[in-house]
């Protein structure tokens, strides 16, 4: 008899490995399709199978899982990131397997057509433009109002977004991320754009930030997040539950499930961030795809539920059980350091592991490491995970632990030239 086995097109730091290990128990194979498989440590730490294909090519990709299904029962195809997660639902409808909707998931990644849909419907978010330059950016600026946000119309992971409080900050950043430097894509991704896809200009709503994350047409729960510094958005701290009333909760769901109809979007995980203004929640961006590490590893500690666990089942038709199974406050703080250059050492991770309530220590990197900052998720030195019965107790754990953990960075005089 046939293998049972679950193709994953690419992967990530975060989410892949959870997706092989979560595959794993749930008795099925698993095949890693990539540009690039050693880019992904775990695949060889953990002996699964990877094979270099062309993953920018929905050809080439149709090719190998066909002589794949000669030795193997394909029972589903998907992936851990948002950049192929369209392309996996058009491989998904080739083989007749359950997944995403490709069109709504390509409207979604756009996030220019993402917001157009979304004020169609009705949905609150913030006043926006399309730029392609920095004269277009300049004005369509003064005309919403400083301060601004500019993000590429394309991309993931708080990449080339940045707070814009003056003109000049907004041809700063314009000049920048037109300049060819900018990375608008995934590497495995970025030859489909050979010149700008637009740059979205759009104000800033202040408030809180949280995210909805959502299985179907059901919210399982609302995420508190927190960044650091501006003029970036770079994760630092996100608690599961979040602490709301219950009509703030209900608002945001509500806000939340008119976001899926205006984009047809339903099937599997989506994930949609919005900030409580004093207008109430704004939409800031909804992402097709589970939430990135460390929320599902959040929610699981919290309420009992594995979200990747969940979707796979779905992915191979199976019907998927979101039922709480306990009621705790988990929360996670990202380890990012405050000035570039070479990680001297970095240590203290085995003291935080240890205190009691901690549920995981990670550091994704090593002594000796040259570190240059970017303004986006791939900053983080590593994160912290707490879990306990109440909020303040969650806070006072995970705070406990983050102040064990220390490291020391010198200066690099090359990076200031």
């Amino acid at each position: 008899m046939a293998t049972r086995t679950l193709i994953l097109i690419e992967g990530t730091r975060g989410n892949g490995p959870l997706y092989v290990q979560a595959a794993q128990r749930l008795g099925l194979y698993t095949i890693t399709l990539s540009a690039d498989p050693a880019q992904y440590d775990y695949l060889a730490a953990g002996n699964f199978e990877a094979i270099r294909v062309d993953t920018g090519s929905l050809d080439a990709l149709i090719r190998e899982c066909t002589r794949l299904c000669v030795t193997y029962d394909i029972a589903g195809i998907t992936t851990a990131t948002e950049s192929f997660y369209a392309t996996v639902g058009k491989l998904c409808q080739h083989f007749a397997l359950p997944g995403p909707n490709p069109a709504s998931v390509e409207r979604c990644c756009d996030k220019f057509v993402q917001r157009q849909l979304l004020a169609q419907a009705g949905v609150p978010i913030p006043e926006f433009r399309l730029a392609v330059d920095a004269a277009d950016a300049e004005s369509s600026a003064v005309k919403i109002g400083l301060p601004v946000i500019l993000k590429p119309s394309v991309g993931i992971g708080s990449s080339g977004v940045r707070l814009c409080c003056n003109v000049d900050e907004v041809t700063e950043h314009m000049t920048y991320l037109l300049g060819g430097k900018h990375m608008w894509l995934s590497s495995q991704k970025q030859r489909k754009w050979q010149s700008s896809p637009g740059i979205l200009v759009e104000a800033f709503a202040q408030g809180p930030h949280y995210i909805a994350e959502i299985m179907g047409n059901e919210v399982i729960g609302i995420s508190a997040a927190g960044f650091g510094p501006p003029p970036h958005f770079v994760f630092r701290e996100l608690t599961f539950p979040a602490l709301l009333t219950e009509d703030e909760n209900k608002r945001i769901a509500a806000v939340s499930l008119n976001c899926l109809r205006a984009l047809d979007l339903g099937w599997g995980p989506t994930c949609i961030e919005l900030r409580w203004t004093k207008l109430g929640p704004v939409v800031i961006e909804v992402n097709p795809r589970l939430a990135g590490a460390p929320d599902p590893q959040l929610i699981q500690l919290a309420y009992g539920v594995d979200l990747i666990s969940e979707h796979i089942k779905l992915v191979i038709g199976d019907e998927c059980n979101l039922s709480r199974r306990r009621s705790q406050t988990a929360a996670a703080r990202m380890l990012v350091p405050d000035d570039d250059g070479t990680l001297d050492w970095i240590d203290g991770n085995r003291q935080a592991a240890a205190i009691s309530g901690v549920a995981e220590v990670k550091l994704y990197v090593e002594p000796k490491t040259l570190i240059v900052r970017k303004g986006d998720d791939r900053d983080c030195l590593g994160r912290v995970m707490a879990v306990s019965p109440s909020p303040a107790l969650t806070a006072a754990i995970l705070q406990r632990a983050v102040d064990s953990i220390r490291w020391s960075i010198t200066p690099s005089p090359m990076l200031g030239e």
